[in-house]
Formats: structure tokens, sequence, C-alpha cells
């Protein structure tokens, strides 16, 4: 029997996935778990395996083309089968193409998996969970495939519980009469129009709940680098010789991440995220850094960046900001974290004020390093100061508990020599 190949969820905000690429030209035969396409997120590139072995036939969806999670893209028959659908290629519509007069009307094969029950693989796992027989339960998904929502029904039918509410939809991707009242203010033939690609649509759609939904609160402080730099260049100093120059080179932004994340375990009551039923109180301080990339920004995690040394959070920086940039990142390297940073002190930023990014209840924006004048034993001398700005989930962190963060950070980076011993 024919397999379904549908576009999985790899990525817990997806929605619908691009295709960048087929690894497998149709018609050609493919083997389970070989590369069969590769999908585009609005984080990162990755390649979708197959799920059966055979000759692919009736691929839906062409490269470029975004496509709903759990839609089908194409199917995979055994050696000999016959296709028994006959589908329109398109980059905006997947549907079946009508039949000719003449000819009866193509049947849809009812593709599934071993025990004949199409199913998503979260409703399988959550019907497991929840000791729900599939084979009981109506579809609602594409083609009558059973997902997640079906299964949660289910559960609350037998424990007489209604469904948890339906969270608003977002507003939709279609131009807007809000769009052409924009366009009406600017000249005809004044600009051009870059569409939203996925990325851009997720980090709209994040930030104007996040700024919506969590009270934000904000707390700035000046850091003193004299030491920390001259700390720096002690150690890059005697950096061992590796095969493409030294073995490493530590910079201001890895020194900066220890401090935050050696702060957060001196205080570990600022190192939570927020639930409706409980505060999340973390072991380790896994430190979310944030990746300018084109088109947006990505923030690849640090993990127990408390417990690694500045060179090794320097070679894993430098490799996971290298492969942000070409989409190469794993979901579990950029999603999650307890904690992050945001430094724009490379462009010649003094300071400002990060937007937090749940699950984590604190982000901490840093500010570029530049000679002031200071107050030093009653007389004005010059220092290089670093303005740092955090801001704090208020539900999660009060204004107290932030402001012993920040002195904690502070204090790491008046006193660099306690980050490496």
């Amino acid at each position: 029997m024919a397999t379904e190949v549908i576009l999985p969820k790899v990525d817990m905000d997806m929605a619908t996935g691009r295709i960048s690429r087929w690894l497998v030209a149709e018609g050609a035969a493919v083997s389970q778990g070989d590369p069969l396409f590769e999908i585009e997120t609005d984080k990162a590139a990755m390649e979708i395996e197959a799920p059966a072995s055979g000759i692919l036939r009736n691929v839906l969806a062409k490269e470029g083309a975004d496509v709903p999670v759990g839609e089908a893209v194409a199917w995979i028959f055994a050696e000999g089968e016959q296709p028994a659908v006959s589908v329109a290629k398109s980059s905006t519509q997947l549907k079946p193409v009508a039949a000719a007069a003449a000819a009866p009307a193509p049947v849809v094969p009812a593709l599934a998996p071993a025990g004949g029950i199409r199913a998503t693989p979260l409703a399988r796992r959550t019907a497991r969970l929840a000791g729900i027989d599939l084979s009981q339960l109506s579809g609602s998904g594409p083609h009558g495939r059973i997902v997640k929502a079906d299964v949660e029904d289910a559960v609350a039918a037998r424990t007489g519980t209604a469904p948890a509410p339906v969270a608003p939809a977002t507003p939709s991707a279609t131009p807007s009469a809000g769009d052409a009242a924009v366009r009406k203010l600017f000249a005809e033939g004044s600009y051009s129009e870059l569409p939203h690609d996925n990325m851009r649509k997720t980090i709209a759609r994040r930030l104007v709940e996040a700024k919506s939904t969590v009270p934000h609160f904000y707390l700035s402080a000046d850091c003193r680098l004299d030491a920390l730099l001259k700390l720096r260049a002690e150690i890059n100093a005697v950096a061992p010789a590796g095969e493409s120059g030294h073995a490493y080179k530590v910079s201001i932004n890895d020194m900066v991440i220890k401090a935050w994340a050696l702060a957060l375990r001196d205080v570990p009551m600022a190192n939570v995220s927020w639930t409706e039923g409980a505060m999340l109180c973390h072991a380790h301080a896994d430190i979310g850094v944030a990746v300018s990339v084109p088109g947006g920004l990505i923030t690849p995690i640090i993990r127990h960046a408390e417990a690694k040394t500045l060179s090794a959070i320097s070679n894993e920086m430098k490799d996971l900001a290298a492969r942000a940039k070409t989409r190469k990142l794993k979901a579990e390297e950029y999603q999650g974290g307890s904690s992050a940073i945001s430094n724009l002190g490379m462009y010649g930023v003094r300071d400002f004020a990060a937007i937090v990014n749940p699950p984590h209840a604190t982000i901490l924006a840093v500010g570029s390093g530049e000679e002031r004048p200071v107050m030093e034993n009653g007389a004005v001398t010059g220092a290089t100061l670093m303005t740092v700005t955090l801001s704090t989930d208020h539900r999660a962190v009060d204004g107290a508990l932030g402001a012993e963060a920040m002195a904690a950070f502070r204090h790491y980076i008046h006193n660099p020599l306690r980050m490496v011993v």
C-alpha cells in the first residue's frame, strides 16, 4: 500500500514549512530513512527522511512552496504498485486534478501506516499516554488524518471535562484594508514590496505576543571593563596554537555570557520561567545569544554556561553563530534556554532595552564599551564603561531580585578572575 509523505512539524512554532529542494526526483526509487527533501522553517533548514521504501510519485509541492504542517506533499508506492491519484503541482495550492469527463474519478488511496490508522506522530503519542484507542476516533486533519486535537477531544469526553479554550487566531497574512490604507500614503512607484518570509512573520507574531502579554520591567547599570579587557588580552596571548591559528580567541561577548551565567547561578530565583501553574526553577544557566541572520535573528543556546570555560564558550559560540547564519541549527540548539543576551555594542549602540522572549523571564541587553569620564577618589579620570539593561518578566522576577542578579553580574565583570578560578 502506498505511503503518504507529509510535511512534519519540526519546530513548536511551526505552522507551515517551505520545501527548499527535493533530494529525490519524482519516479526515482528511495529507501526508508534516505533524505527525501529539505524544508526551510522560520529558523532552520533540515532534511526530512523518507518514511518508507519504494518509488516517489505524485509530488504535490514544488520547491519554494509554503505547505501547511500535516499536508501530504507526495506518496511513496511499492515496486510495481500503480498510482491511483493524479495531482496538480502548484506552489500555492495543493489539490487533485479534475478527471476527464470520460474517465472515472480518481480515488485517493486510504494511505496509512501499519494498522490502517491515519494519525500524526503527536496524536499517536498523546493517545498512547492517555490510553485512547485511535481506531475509535474520526480524524479532522487533512484527508481524515487524526490529529492531536481529536485525541484531546476524546480525552475530554471520557473525563467529562471541557477541552481547553482555543487561543485567538493570529492575524491573517492576507493583505488587509489596513495594508491598503498604508499604501495610499505613498505615491505609486515610490516604493517596492518585499513579501514577509516565515522567519519575519514568526518574529512579528512572537514579539507582539511577548510585548502584549509579558509585564516588562527594566534595570540599567554601568559596568567598568578595564580589568576584563586586561584579562581578555592575557588569555588570548597564551592561547595555544591550533590547526588554523589559535585554539580559541575569547571575545568580550564570551565573557559577558559567562558572567551572566554565573550571576544566574548565584541568584537562582532569577533563573526561572513563568507558567500559570508554577515557577520553573532551572538547575543550569542555559544562555541564548541573539544572532543576526538574513531576514531576522535567531537565538542559539549555550547550555550549562555557568560550568563551561571561557575558551569552550568562545568556540561553541563561533560554531553556533556560523551555523545559525546558514540555517543549519538543530531545533534543540535554539529552543528553550533559561535567559538570553542581546549585544549591539559592536554597532556602537550605547544602551537599549530588549524584549523578553518566553520561556525566558529575563534578557540582558549589552551596549558598547567606551571611554567615559568617571569620579575616582575625588578626581575625574577616564575608564572604559559598558551600559547593560536587564529586561524582566515582572511576574517572575521582581525589581529587587533583578537588581540582585545585576549586582552579581557587575561583580564578575569588575572582578573577571572570578570567572576563571
